[in-house]
């Protein structure tokens, strides 16, 4: 099940990116001369029309071949002028160009605020849980924090009970000498552990929900001195987390949008937070550990298959809808070999009426895919770091 999903979450990331530059191109008269899911070698190819539509062997990935991508491509081609300048991505203008390259991008934007309609609606036009970095505010929405259990301790008085990883809790029961529970809200691991420490060797009651399968529960446990820490303890580590609530008529009309705009604003925040960290550390590690590679992904689907259960869909989808718009602004970047650097060699030849060098051109796709191929060595073999630790 963890294979089939993850070949098909794979499979509509790539098709529906590919699907967008080949779609433009197509309406803008660029001849696509190839379709392909994969990268070469080719395991299965056919022609339908002028375009060659393949499957290949690295399945990592796709392309969308397009005749005359760069001026010295269809220079020394035999076909008359015109021909060339209808047909070839080169010769046409840069709006054109401009275009075809971002339509890409646009399509995994699209398909990710799609995506949040859904999964909005199917869950009370609110998200799921999502882990608060430095009392980060969302800019649309309500936002509603919630505390999370991210770790449980081996031999602790909580794993001795049915708490577990992803369990979200809102409010904490304490019994009082007559008896009774008092329940105390919670929205911060700072109120859950001011209460732990009065409750020394005295049943507590955590009210759970947990944020990947929906399980309900109330469990009780009784907190243990620490001596170390020198408080009482009962052996989880917290994650503070949030809950973006849609409520007006507006938000909800608008909300595959809002919150496609929430979640990559955040992702940025995290990206700055993780940077920061390793210049702080001198280190690459705070970055290395909040990256993933396409096995890293299989890892999460398969968490996710494994610990879902009636919320498979759901979850699937929310994971679906988040790399989604990780590949759109991946692409984006103005990076070489990916879309946003071919797309600042447009802007530039646009703003200059000027062709870029082709040297230079090639030569810059090409030091930027053995870039690109390196990085995803790299983050190849830190996925299987993390697998093994």
């Amino acid at each position: 099940m963890s294979i089939l999903i993850f070949i098909l979450v794979l499979g509509i990331l790539v098709l529906i990116h590919e699907l967008g530059h080949f779609l433009v191109a197509k309406k803008k008269g660029v001849l696509v001369e190839e379709f392909g899911f994969g990268f070469p070698p080719r395991i299965f190819a056919k022609k339908i029309g002028e375009t060659i539509y393949s499957i290949n062997l690295i399945p990592f990935g796709g392309f969308v071949k397009l005749y005359g991508e760069e001026y010295h491509q269809v220079e020394s081609d035999p076909y008359p002028l015109e021909q060339k300048q209808s047909r070839a991505f080169a010769f046409k203008h840069p709006q054109t160009k401009s275009l075809i390259i971002v339509a890409g991008v646009l399509m995994n934007f699209l398909l990710a605020i799609f995506l949040y309609y859904i999964t909005l609606s199917l869950n009370n036009f609110k998200s799921e849980p999502m882990p608060l970095i430095n009392d980060y505010n969302f800019r649309f929405g309500s936002q509603e924090n919630r505390v999370v259990i991210g770790a449980v301790v081996k031999k602790s008085p909580a794993s001795k009970t049915k708490i577990q990883i992803g369990d979200l809790t809102s409010r904490i029961g304490v019994k009082t000498k007559s008896g009774q529970i008092i329940w105390y809200p919670i929205s911060k691991p700072e109120q859950f552990i001011e209460l732990v420490k009065k409750s020394k060797d005295t049943p507590i009651y955590l009210d759970l929900e947990n944020i990947i399968n929906d399980e309900k529960k109330i469990v009780q446990v009784i907190p243990r001195y620490d001596p170390e820490l020198k408080r009482a303890i009962i052996g989880i580590n917290l994650v503070e987390a949030t809950i973006i609530k849609y409520d007006t008529v507006l938000d909800r009309l608008f909300m595959g949008f809002l919150q496609s705009y929430n979640v990559t604003a955040y992702n940025l925040e995290g990206m700055r937070f993780l940077i920061n960290q390793s210049a702080k550390e001198k280190s690459l590690q705070p970055v290395a550990e909040g990256s993933a590679g396409p096995l890293g992904i299989f890892r999460i689907i398969d968490e996710t298959v494994q610990s879902s259960g009636k919320k498979l869909t759901l979850n699937t989808l929310n994971l679906l809808a988040l790399l989604s718009l990780s590949l759109g602004f991946i692409n984006i970047l103005p990076f070489p070999a990916l879309d946003g650097g071919r797309f600042a060699l447009v802007v530039y030849e646009w703003l200059t009426k000027r062709r870029i060098n082709q040297n230079l051109e090639r030569n810059l796709n090409l030091i930027g895919f053995v870039i690109l191929l390196t990085l995803a060595g790299l983050i190849t073999i830190n996925d299987i770091i993390k697998i093994y630790r």
